[in-house]
């Protein structure tokens, strides 16, 4: 085992003992470096003032991302590269590009806030060339100002578009940073406490199926998104915490030929790239998901494990018939965190993993592994929407997803109809399913199923929404299903990518 955690802060090699496991990457930067830059502004990942930027390897390749410094705890970040906004002024005191470029364009009001859209820009000037307006929009969606209305941000990222990249020391020093990761890498389980706490970051499933069977009350933190406001917000004390990030092989994502499998630490992004090539709905959904910043750190596995009613991927790989990967130890060894001999393994329905509110069924010491996804068939019809106040950044007041199939008689052979933020946890509408079932797919079958929702659900009224209103639009989200199935994306949705692909 190995007792500090280590990483580079810039070029500095950074390595830390016992310390607190669950304190943030923000309070160290600010309070140990005093790395003032770095803002807090929500603690809650919300409003991008903490954005720092992570280097990490992906399958050998240095890849950075915007993440927020305010929810993600500090020992997470073994073996990878952090920068903040003191890092991108020039030895010679020159401005990065980035820099300059908000300079040049007055992005910079009170100030407040700038250093996150730095951070947010300068990830994506690292990643990419000639970004989109709406990929530009994207990438800052996780940041918020209220001084300057954006626009002169977004024209700061127009124009360090220009500048020229061969020329960069941040891409100079890539293959150095990578080799510098890569000598960081090893199969060791991180473990440490502070006297009070206590924290293990296993490297392999057998050692993580070892930790999760000594220690079945552990919290295991996945991306931390919404762990990290239980610290933050909640003031939480949790103990013992095991980290998943470190473990070998559970980020990695295949195509199988009839179904994806995700790795349950395969965060959004990468999640976003693999099931768009399913539907462009899929790919809409995902984009939506929180911000950049939160599409970084989070996982499939934690957005499903941690059993939100109103999480927004559940529905659709519901209505998908996507199963679940769930593994423990078949024997626990005999010392603290010590290897599993072997690895149990079992599948289950994606469905059957919601037993209640943040109740799942997932037995002591088991942790989710993996997310089959099964390709829709090409005589399927899929939609999925999601409502909420605001666009960007927001949670599901009512998610909807759908898939039919459509018999040679012309009517529905198989109905999954599945919603949330309509019951205590993601759900299949078996009455409406019903409804449909062996009849044409039409107005008149789509009403009989909307009306058949209140034998489904009892929907609760809070924040997001009264219970009326969200029996109102799940009927309606089957009517914009039908609509958008004859005529496209365009008939219901007035901007975006879908209406956009429509009308084009």
């Amino acid at each position: 085992m190995r007792e500090t955690v280590r990483f580079l802060l810039g070029d500095e090699l950074v390595e830390i003992g016992a310390c607190d496991p669950t304190r943030t990457l923000l309070d160290w930067l600010r309070i140990d470096r005093r790395r003032m830059g770095t803002k807090e502004g929500c603690a809650e990942g919300d409003c991008g003032a903490c954005t720092v930027v992570v280097g990490r390897l992906d399958d050998g390749a240095l890849r950075y991302e915007a993440i927020n410094a305010c929810i993600r705890f500090l020992p997470t970040l073994d073996g990878c590269q952090v920068l903040t906004v003191e890092h991108l002024r020039g030895p010679d005191g020159k401005l990065h590009p980035v820099q300059q470029a908000m300079v040049d364009c007055h992005g910079s009001q009170c100030g407040f806030c700038t250093p996150g859209f730095v951070m947010s820009l300068f990830a994506l000037w690292l990643n990419e060339r000639a970004p989109s307006l709406q990929r530009v929009e994207d990438a800052l969606a996780g940041n918020l100002c209220r001084c300057t209305g954006y626009e002169p941000i977004i024209a700061a990222a127009r124009l360090m578009d220009e500048a020229d990249r061969g020329q960069d020391r941040f891409v100079a020093a890539m293959p150095a940073v990578a080799a510098r990761l890569a000598a960081l890498a090893d199969l060791e389980t991180v473990a440490f406490g502070d006297g009070t706490k206590r924290y293990y970051a296993p490297a392999t499933l057998e050692a993580l199926a070892g930790l999760t069977s000594a220690h079945p009350e552990a919290t295991l933190v996945a991306g931390a998104t919404d762990v990290g406001l239980w610290v933050t917000k909640a003031m939480r004390r949790l103990d013992p915490v095991i980290h998943l990030g470190r473990v070998a092989g559970l980020q990695a994502i295949a195509d199988e030929g009839a179904q994806l499998r995700l790795g349950a630490m395969a965060n959004h992004v990468a999640v976003r790239r693999a099931l768009a090539a399913l539907s462009p709905q899929l790919d809409e959904l995902m984009r939506r998901f929180g911000g950049e910043q939160v599409r970084n750190a989070g996982t499939i596995g934690g957005n499903i494990a941690n059993g939100s009613p109103i999480g927004d991927l559940p529905p659709a790989l519901i209505a998908l018939g996507a199963r679940l990967v769930l593994a423990g130890a078949e024997r626990g060894g005999p010392a603290d965190g010590a290897p599993a001999a072997t690895i149990a393994r079992r599948e289950i329905p994606l469905e059957a993993f919601f037993l209640d509110y943040r109740k799942q069924d997932r037995r002591p010491g088991e942790v989710v592994e993996a997310v089959l996804v099964p390709k829709p068939p090409a005589d399927a019809l899929f939609h999925v929407s999601k409502i909420s106040k605001r666009f960007d950044e927001d949670i599901s007041a009512v998610c909807g997803a759908f898939l039919l199939r459509i018999g040679p008689d012309g009517r529905v052979a198989e109905a999954r109809l599945a919603y949330g933020g309509m019951a205590a946890i993601p759900k299949r509408a078996a009455a409406a399913e019903a409804a449909l079932t062996g009849r044409a797919f039409d107005e008149e079958a789509v009403a009989a199923a909307a009306a058949a929702l209140e034998r489904d659900f009892t929907p609760l009224s809070d924040m997001r929404a009264s219970a009326a209103y969200r029996l109102s639009v799940a009927g309606n989200l089957l009517r914009r299903f039908l609509i958008e199935s004859r005529h496209g994306a365009a008939a219901t949705r007035v901007a975006g990518p879908l209406a956009e692909e429509a009308h084009g």
